[in-house]
């Protein structure tokens, strides 16, 4: 019963991320969450950017929460990570802290409210944009009435140029052909 429910949720969470990117991120860091926002049938981005003070893993129901100050008042709000509705994630610091949930920040103003830089060099994204395979046309051919891979025509043209470039030499049934033509052309222009 676990498996199949697993297995469920994993092919929706590759659903979901498979058109956008999802940056490793814990919490310590500052976050910039960019929101579609629908108003009637106007819909706007909006960027909402904070420190990351907790985060969930819990498969299709992982969420983050992010905390601002806004006007002197701390604002937080909590996003769920696999949500149609956030257009991107983007990490703009990276926080050097020592725990999982970062709630005594709440009660703190100003300095001490600071959290130390820390380089974790370039992480890879927990989720990366998944690139579907595009299926591969055909073209068909008149003459044959068969389908032939686009892919299959290709060295054959990259062959026709090496052909004209260096031109292959004609039997001599057609060289002597050729060498009467011109000479009853010569002999026609002369009278």
């Amino acid at each position: 019963m676990s498996n199949l429910l697993e297995a469920f949720e994993k092919k929706q969470i590759e659903k979901l991320t498979g058109k956008k990117r999802i940056p490793t991120f814990r919490p310590g860091d500052t976050l910039k969450v960019t929101i579609r926002i629908t108003e009637g049938d106007k819909s706007r981005l909006q960027a909402f950017e904070g420190m990351c003070i907790a985060r969930k893993n819990n498969s299709v129901n992982s969420n983050f929460t992010v905390r601002k100050l806004s006007h002197g008042e701390g604002v937080e709000r909590v996003f769920p990570l696999f949500s149609p509705i956030i257009e991107k994630i983007e990490v703009v610091r990276k926080g050097d802290v020592r725990r999982a949930k970062l709630y005594y920040l709440r009660d703190r103003t100003g300095k001490s409210a600071r959290i130390a830089d820390r380089d974790r060099g370039d992480e890879a994204d927990q989720y990366a944009i998944i690139e579907e395979a595009i299926p591969e046309e055909t073209k068909t051919n008149e003459d044959q009435q068969t389908d032939v891979p686009l892919e299959a025509e290709a060295p054959a043209e990259a062959e026709a140029p090496a052909e004209a470039e260096a031109p292959a030499e004609a039997p001599a049934e057609v060289n002597e052909v050729v060498e009467e033509d011109k000479k009853n052309t010569d002999e026609s222009s002369k009278s």
